[in-house]
């Protein structure tokens, strides 16, 4: 149960992006847990982004462009957060090994 604590966080966005990657993005977005769809507004900033990613992941730009201008920058900020925890955790490990801690 401990490395699960540990690793929460890294586990969890990989898994993110290996589901959005896997999810055929033309998918029907019928069922949502967009609150702002949920209030009935019209207007929800973060729609369409799940499915730009996934589009990314298929290789076709424009349409990932298309569903969200921001998928391409989600998926930069999303694997750099992934690169700093692995980073953080490899070398807590290592200097754990190192100095015996």
């Amino acid at each position: 149960m401990k490395i699960y604590t540990k690793y929460s966080e890294l586990i969890f966005w990989i898994l993110a992006l290996v589901l959005l990657a896997l999810m055929k993005p033309t998918t029907d977005p019928h069922y949502s847990f967009c609150l702002f769809k949920i209030l009935g507004l019209p207007f929800c900033p973060g729609c369409g982004l799940g499915h730009s990613i996934s589009y990314l992941f298929q290789g076709n730009i424009q349409a990932s462009f298309s569903a969200h201008p921001l998928g391409i920058f989600a998926v930069a900020v999303i694997m750099a957060r992934i690169t700093k925890l692995s980073q953080l955790h490899v070398i807590k490990k290592i200097k754990s090994n190192r100095y015996g801690i």
